[in-house]
């Protein structure tokens, strides 16, 4: 067995926030980041949050990404605990259930963008005043911020727009030494991925193994990438040694379609 290797300090004496930290991508990000030498803060909400799985050292607030006022307190109750915010990650995200286009729940369409898009918008507009010069923030998009699919439109659409927000708040806070990038990553066993597949077994004909199996035979590795993966792409992006990188989307997909 191959032993995992040291995480190295990148992040020592770092302030992070992580929205969506209390499970998936988001807490593998949190537990990483604090591997790697940060001190930080949760935020997701009430219902999510559970102090034994937090990083030694962090600590968590709730928030609904959907209310701003809630984002502006979480954000301000973080920047009190930690006395200012170095690195920013944007990971609170919703995956609707499948539906064709001629079918679209428009009330459902609206809570995905509200959720996936406004709330990184929201997340970004808060964090900005309180972020030190040198700070980065990276946003969890996904594959499908350039490409459709067809039983997931608010979805895609909701990343599309991550990638204009990334983008432009690049732009906008790059004069004050800030980095703004995304991630976006491919299929990712998750938790909840799993639990998408197995509602999804009448439609597929798939069991959950068989269809995490399915998705990786599509990539140049064989295999989808794991949650750990994807946290190593954040904390990349997240440290010095992107210190170069802005704007960018940064795939975490296995080679998806190489």
């Amino acid at each position: 067995m191959t032993a995992t290797p040291a995480i190295p300090a990148v992040l020592d004496g770092r302030r992070a926030l992580v929205t969506g930290g209390a499970r998936g991508i988001g807490a593998a990000v949190a537990h990483r980041f604090a591997a790697a030498g940060a001190t930080g803060v949760v935020l997701d909400l009430q219902e999510g949050l559970d102090a034994a799985e937090l990083p030694t050292g962090w600590s968590a607030l709730p928030v609904d990404v959907c209310d701003e006022p809630s984002v502006a307190a979480a954000v301000a109750a973080a920047v009190d605990l930690l006395g200012g915010l170095d690195t920013v990650v944007a990971a609170a995200g919703i995956v609707p259930a499948w539906t064709s286009t001629a079918e679209t729940d428009l009330d459902d369409f609206d809570r995905v963008l509200a959720v996936n898009a406004r709330g990184v918008a929201a997340t970004l507009k808060h964090v900005a005043p309180h972020l030190s010069a040198g700070a980065s923030v990276v946003a969890v998009a996904s594959l499908n911020s350039w490409r459709g699919d067809g039983n997931l439109t608010s979805y895609a659409a909701s990343k599309h727009a991550v990638v204009g927000i990334v983008r432009s708040a690049a732009l906008s806070l790059g004069p004050a030494g800030v980095r703004v990038n995304a991630v976006a990553p491919g299929p990712i066993a998750t938790e909840a991925l799993r639990a998408r597949m197995a509602s999804r077994t009448d439609t597929t004909g798939l069991s959950v193994d068989e269809a995490v199996a399915a998705a990786g035979r599509g990539t140049a590795l064989g295999r989808i990438a794991t949650q750990a993966e994807v946290a190593d792409a954040i904390l990349f992006l997240a440290s010095d040694l992107a210190g170069g990188i802005s704007g960018h989307l940064l795939p975490v997909d296995g080679g998806l379609g190489a």
